[in-house]
């Protein structure tokens, strides 16, 4: 386990089952959450929105997947149709 996933899961951010149960405030740690959420994504998998909606869903209890899925894409952390229907890991290092 990475350092920052460590810091998430003693920050009490995710929870013992690997659930993040809140927003974190501090940017590094909003990083460190979305980091662990691409870390469930398939690589080589293109995903619709409604099914990175789902896997989001399954890893966060807040529920604002469109929050996560926006901010992924902002940071660079995932990349995505022109029009937002599929998602994807990229796979050349870039992210």
């Amino acid at each position: 386990m990475e350092r920052k996933e460590t810091d998430i899961f003693s920050r009490n951010i995710v929870n013992k089952d690997g659930i993040v149960t809140r927003w974190p405030k501090k940017q590094d740690e909003r990083r460190a959450v979305l980091e662990y959420i691409r870390s469930k994504i398939d690589k080589g998998r293109t995903y619709t929105e409604i099914e990175i909606n789902e896997l989001i869903d399954k890893w966060h209890s807040f529920g604002d997947h469109a929050l996560i899925r926006r901010m992924m894409y902002d940071f660079f952390l995932i990349e995505r149709a022109e029009d937002g229907s599929k998602y994807w890991l990229d796979e050349s290092g870039n992210t």
